[in-house]
């Protein structure tokens, strides 16, 4: 076995991160596209089963162990970060491409880790480059990062009592399939549905993702949820709960995308509404919706970051995000239109895409088991789906009114990057055997039979009628979409300065208490030893005598009972 198997693929991303600083710009440039070819090339070293080990106080850290699932995940992590790294060579904000690219390499830590500490230590690495990514953008990324960390340290603190919890009672650190069946277990599930994005802290993603810059929207789509998911796959695979929280996940990110005028915020609350899909399936728990849920955040974060490149060159050239503002861009830049339509098109899985044969697994895998009601859902939120991210940002971005706007195609290195990934879009579309092979269970699927086929296209048909049938009610306005963050931005503050003024009436009145306690002690004390006190006064002889004679027959007395 060659030494390089036992390298961790990650490290040569976040080792390569910290460095991008010190380069000179060709060279950081040069290292933005080699980083991540060498880490896929150690991808495929790693061999399955544990590779590499280290002591960590009492205990054995696994911090490679590779299989068909971590190897899938890693894959497509690198393949990310090099698009991302392409896309983001115009970057000048070296702070932030080093940040992603040492949030990318924690992923990539993740999946390959062994142990559940290990996922912590990746885990928080993650959170700490993704916020670096938000605050990257400037100013006006502050407040939302700050949140946005506020959120992901929370997820933390859960996970590490869990992980805690769960040493304690079964004495092994190995991360594998668990049952929610122990306080500590659902502490851990609990702060990775905080990354997944899961009901009611969902409001993170769309309030701190489109705050971040052109560039880093698109490393932010790929890693945090998707992560999420992986170990959702390893840990609570057929956990029945998981349907419902993704089904919620599904209909919230629809609703809430429909009703946005932002257009990247439109894209947050697909990431939400498409991760709904994969922790449904994880729910499901058999192979096949195993297999959707895994092949659809391999889909998911190609089809995504193309849509979100499509919208960063967009923002790039015209420094606008609102619906409103734009308009009739496929005039002057009808390559970014038509890789922004490739991507919508993927994400409603229309035919000939890679969402096509990934996201049906999982409803297969419903209606396999009888899920008649789970199935019926799924097929409804494809439709809506096709109504918000398929038509509604490509419709008003790139077509509906003419905004008067005339920008040029974004530089080579963007064109590029959104070329290689609505290629792979459509290679996997057409040929799924290529994704299929990476997936961890054999395959028995055959995504193109003529019902699945005609299907799909009466429901995607069907959907982009009523979208055009309700155009006028669609029309967007310049309004603000209160979300659940709405809580803790605005109701969460007024209620702390309630309590901090409560506290300091409260505060107040206990002071003026001691106060006056305080001053009665003092006059009593003063009244009976003061100068005219009455203990202050002299006594004759003989009444000093007399008491002491009192005192001291007391005393007798005590001392015999």
């Amino acid at each position: 076995m060659s030494s390089l198997a036992v390298v961790p693929p990650g490290v040569v991303l976040i080792v390569g991160g910290l460095l991008l600083p010190f380069l000179e710009q060709r060279v950081r440039r040069l290292a933005l596209l080699l980083l991540p070819l060498a880490t896929l090339y150690l991808v495929w070293l790693v061999p399955d089963g544990a590779q590499l080990h280290a002591r960590f106080l009492a205990y054995e850290l696994t911090l490679l162990k590779g299989d068909a699932l971590s190897r899938l995940f890693a894959t497509v992590f690198a393949l990310m970060a090099f698009a991302g790294g392409l896309f983001a060579l115009n970057q000048e904000r070296v702070a932030e491409l080093a940040a992603a690219y040492c949030y990318a390499g924690s992923a990539i830590g993740v999946v390959f880790a062994g142990d559940l500490i290990s996922v912590f230590i990746f885990w928080e690495a993650m959170a700490i480059g993704s916020t670096l990514v938000i605050w990257s953008a400037g100013p006006s990324a502050r407040r939302a990062g700050l949140r946005y960390a506020a959120i992901h340290l929370l997820g933390g603190v859960l996970l590490m009592a869990g992980v805690a919890g769960e040493i304690a009672a079964t004495g092994t650190l190995a991360f594998e399939r668990m049952a929610l069946d122990t306080l500590p277990r659902g502490l851990i599930l609990a702060g990775f549905l905080i990354n997944v994005g899961a009901p009611p802290l969902s409001a993170w993603l769309p309030d701190a993702y489109p705050e971040s810059s052109w560039s880093g929207m698109v490393f932010l789509s790929a890693f945090t949820t998707k992560t999420a998911v992986y170990v959702l796959l390893r840990g609570f695979p057929g956990t029945e709960l998981l349907i419902w929280i993704g089904l919620f996940m599904v209909f919230y990110g629809i609703v809430f995308a429909i009703l946005e005028n932002d257009m990247r915020r439109i894209l947050a609350y697909s990431i939400v509404n498409q991760v709904g899909f994969m922790v449904t399936g994880i729910g499901i728990g058999t192979e096949m919706a195993l297999n959707g849920a895994t092949a659809h955040a391999f889909s998911h974060i190609i089809y995504k970051a193309l849509l979100l490149m499509s919208a960063g060159s967009v923002l790039y050239m015209t420094g606008k995000r609102k619906c409103t503002d734009l308009g009739g861009l496929f005039r002057t830049m009808p390559l970014t239109a038509v890789c922004g339509i490739v991507g919508a098109l993927s994400i409603s899985s229309f035919p000939l895409t890679s969402g096509f044969v990934s996201k049906s697994m999982i409803a297969e895998a419903a209606g396999t088991l009888r899920l008649e009601a789970v199935w019926y859902l799924l097929a409804a939120a494809s439709a809506g789906v096709f109504l918000h991210a398929g038509i509604k940002f490509p419709w008003f971005v790139f077509f509906q009114k003419d905004s008067g706007l005339r920008p040029a195609e974004p530089p080579w290195n963007m064109r590029t990057a959104m070329i290689l990934f609505a290629a792979l879009c459509v290679g996997f579309g057409v040929a799924p055997g290529a994704l299929y092979a990476l997936l961890p269970f054999p395959v028995d699927y055959v995504p193109y039979t003529a019902s699945h086929v005609v299907f799909q296209l009466q429901l995607l048909l069907f959907s982009g009628l009523a979208f055009f049938l309700m155009l006028g009610w669609l029309k967007r306005t310049l309004t603000i979409t209160l979300d659940v963050d709405w809580l803790y931005r605005r109701v969460g503050i007024s209620l702390a300065q309630a309590f901090d003024r409560g506290v300091a009436v409260a505060w107040q009145g206990v002071t003026a208490a001691a106060e006056r306690v305080t001053r009665d002690v003092v006059r009593a004390v003063h009244r009976h030893h003061g100068p005219d006190g009455a203990l202050a006064r002299p006594w004759p002889t003989g009444s000093m005598a007399f008491w002491a004679t009192v005192m001291l027959a007391a005393y007798l007395v005590l001392s015999y009972l």
